[in-house]
């Protein structure tokens, strides 16, 4: 894809957003984001996504507010006429619903769509160098509080959303938004030893956590561990289930077969 780059290793995909100078936004980008992420749990081999800027300057640095690929309107889709931010949702929800773990590996500014495709993520790592913002209230426009609501509390989210300032990675990762902050240069290895742990899971097992988490999130407690149990006997019907507490119990490496 024009401005993607997708690479696969073993069981884990990397996906690059590649659009220089900044890694800017339009929504061509974002369908091709809803593309790729809708499409890799097709694939049994893979288990695990990191997904990441190109360069060390942005993630992505939040739309572009310079756009040179609009199709005039009478080539646009209906609804890009209607609900203009369809196209956006849609490739946030792709990363959110993607059946595998998605690493979100930041390496430099997350600001405003940049920092709610971070959030999308499941994990996050970020290069010592990295900032995450918000600063559409700077050039009057509004997105991405609820973003920063998934991320850490209310007072918080609502400075940073208010004022536009960014903060540090070590500020994220301070309040628990981020796993760990690396030198910039080890920051995709990093990456690919979390994915890595997360791909030596059963692949199916780890399908349904996520699934489970995405249908529980916003539940009460009664109704979200209702939910929880149901997956749990779901996954008790596969090999795989089985297997797992076989090779726990046999101090040995499982041997998952999708079974």
């Amino acid at each position: 894809m024009s401005d993607l780059q997708v690479e696969q290793r073993d069981h884990i995909v990397t996906v690059t957003l590649d659009r220089p100078p900044v890694n800017a936004v339009d929504n061509e980008v974002f369908g091709q984001l809803h593309e790729v992420f809708s499409g890799l749990g097709d694939d049994r081999n893979v288990r695990a996504a990191i997904f990441t800027g190109a360069g060390r300057k942005a993630f992505c640095a939040g739309a572009d507010l310079k756009p040179t690929r609009t199709k005039p309107r009478a080539e646009r889709h209906p609804q890009e006429l209607t609900d203009a931010g369809r196209v956006a949702r849609e490739a946030m929800w792709a990363i959110i619903d993607c059946d595998v773990p998605v690493v979100g590996a930041v390496n430099g500014a997350a600001l405003g769509a940049g920092l709610a495709l971070a959030a999308c993520c499941d994990m996050l790592v970020a290069s010592e160098t990295a900032t995450f913002g918000t600063p559409e209230i700077n050039v009057g426009l509004l997105g991405a509080s609820a973003h920063l609501l998934s991320m850490m509390g209310r007072h918080k989210a609502r400075e940073m959303f208010l004022t536009g300032e960014a903060v540090s990675a070590a500020e994220m990762h301070r309040i628990g938004a981020v796993r760990e902050v690396t030198d910039p240069d080890r920051l995709m290895d990093t990456a690919r030893e979390l994915a890595g742990v997360l791909a030596s899971k059963s692949p199916i097992a780890m399908r349904l956590a996520k699934e489970s988490m995405n249908r529980t999130e916003h539940l009460s407690l009664r109704e979200a561990y209702r939910t929880e149990q149901d997956y749990t006997a779901r996954l008790l019907r596969f090999e795989d289930s089985r297997e797992a507490r076989r090779a726990f119990r046999e101090r040995r490496d499982p041997d998952f077969k999708w079974e």
